[in-house]
Order: C-alpha cells, then sequence, then structure tokens
C-alpha cells in the first residue's frame, strides 16, 4: 500500500474533516506526507485551508469544483480548524446575539474572531477567512 493511498483511506474513513499535516506523521516522513497531501489537493480529494491545514472536499453539484466536505459548511471548518490548533476564539457581535437568543437575525457569514492576539495564522474556507486583511 502507497503512502498515498495509507493517508486517502484515513481521509476518508474519518469522522473530523479537518486535518493537520501532523495527522499523517506516522504513515511517513515530512516530506514524503506533504507529496502525498498535494497531490490527493490536485485529485480534489483535499483542500488547503491554511499552513499545513487541509480540510476533506467533495464535488460541488452545481458548479463541479471541490468544496468543503461539512455538514456545517465553511463557519464549521472554520471553528473545527480553531478548535484542533487549540485556539480560543468568539464570534462577532451579531452572531453572538443570535445565539444567545437575543436577536432573531441572522447574519449572512458567522466572523470567528482568535482570542490571542498572538494567534497570526492566515486561514481561508472559500470567502470566509480569519486574520486575512482585506
Amino acid at each position: 500500500m502507497t503512502i498515498q493511498s495509507r493517508i486517502k483511506t484515513r481521509v476518508k474513513r474519518s469522522k473530523r474533516s479537518v486535518f493537520m499535516r501532523s495527522d499523517f506523521k506516522d504513515i511517513a516522513d515530512y516530506d514524503q506526507v506533504g507529496r502525498a497531501l498535494k497531490q490527493l489537493i490536485r485529485e480534489g480529494l483535499l483542500l488547503k485551508i491554511g499552513y499545513g491545514l487541509y480540510v476533506r472536499a467533495r464535488t460541488n453539484r452545481i458548479t463541479g469544483k471541490p468544496m468543503p466536505d461539512n455538514v456545517a459548511g465553511s463557519d464549521g471548518v472554520m471553528i473545527e480548524a480553531l478548535e484542533r490548533l487549540d485556539v480560543d476564539y468568539s464570534f462577532d457581535e451579531a452572531s453572538q446575539l443570535n445565539l444567545s437568543g437575543n436577536s432573531t437575525q441572522i447574519p449572512a457569514r458567522v466572523k470567528v474572531i482568535p482570542k490571542s492576539p498572538r494567534f497570526t495564522r492566515k486561514i481561508k474556507v472559500g470567502s470566509q477567512s480569519v486574520n486575512e486583511l482585506r
């Protein structure tokens, strides 16, 4: 069984949708894992969302392009990625009001804000991003 097929099997069987490069360090060394992940991105099984962060992908039925395979969409991917990195986060004001029940307005986009100013890693899923300057 090749390194790429072992990683592919692990990604398909996993219950989580966000993977870190270190999740596969028991399969092969750093460079070999990187080459296998790059090939899986070309095949459309994974999407790179940040440095060492990948998300399982599926093909969009309408556009035919790969998209994150998460029930909660890109918001869920962002939250799962921050939780995998052990980063405390909060939501923007509109999202907090809706989640607490103080507002019935549903925000079009949930903005996830890391609490630590030392967290500078850029994470981008579709049009949503964390620490991305615009």
